[in-house]
């Protein structure tokens, strides 16, 4: 299923500003209430003090308004603590475990739920920048880009799918400790096996000029 979200900068006109934040604020609320995604718009709109039309010009639909609502969530939850957390990977690592420990009700409902496609995708989306210049800057400057970008893809889906199955299935109460230092665990991994690849003959994170 796919979804043309709505742009993250801000709207021009003031009403039309802070009732799409009053749904989306709505929306969270709801679903961390409830457990569910399956929110009738009718009581997304009655939340928000607006009209159910005011949901379908802004969004088109509920599934469209929820996943925004996920964005918006990360986009000034999460990002903020990753510009917060020092250089070093485990900060950044906890600052996503306690994001998601923190907002589990809501994750783990969108996630059981037929957004969840759309929802990892589009969470990936914005994670994936920041895991890009965190390899770029790890294994320093004068790889191949191309490389580069493919590891930062691979981090990225790799950390999606461990998260989603650490908030969906893990037994309360989540440890965001914990999940940090296994993240870190694997990260080192890859970082090893990656630094000895590219120190044999197998052209992985290879200069392009020693090809």
């Amino acid at each position: 299923m796919e979804f043309e979200l709505a742009a993250a900068t801000p709207a021009k006109d003031r009403r039309v500003r802070r009732s799409r934040a009053a749904l989306i604020q709505a929306a969270i609320a709801l679903v961390t209430e409830r457990g569910t995604a399956a929110i009738p718009i009718s009581d997304i709109a009655s939340a928000a003090d607006v009209s159910r039309q005011l949901v379908y010009q802004h969004f088109g639909d509920r599934d469209a308004l929820l996943l925004e609502g996920a964005l918006d969530l990360a986009r000034t939850g999460l990002l903020p603590r990753f510009a917060e957390a020092s250089a070093e990977g485990r900060e950044r690592a906890l600052a996503m475990t306690r994001h998601f420990a923190e907002h589990r009700v809501f994750y783990r409902a969108m996630l059981n739920s037929s957004s969840a496609h759309a929802l990892t995708k589009a969470l990936s989306g914005l994670i994936l920048p920041v895991n890009r210049r965190a390899v770029e800057a790890h294994f320093a400057e004068g790889h191949d880009p191309q490389q580069l970008d493919d590891l930062a893809v691979f981090i990225t889906g790799g950390g999606a799918a461990f998260i989603n199955a650490w908030v969906t299935d893990a037994e309360d109460p989540l440890d965001p400790e914990d999940l940090a230092d296994r993240l870190i665990g694997l990260l080192g991994i890859i970082t090893a096996a990656v630094r000895q690849t590219a120190a044999s003959d197998v052209p992985v994170l290879k200069k392009e000029t020693d090809r």
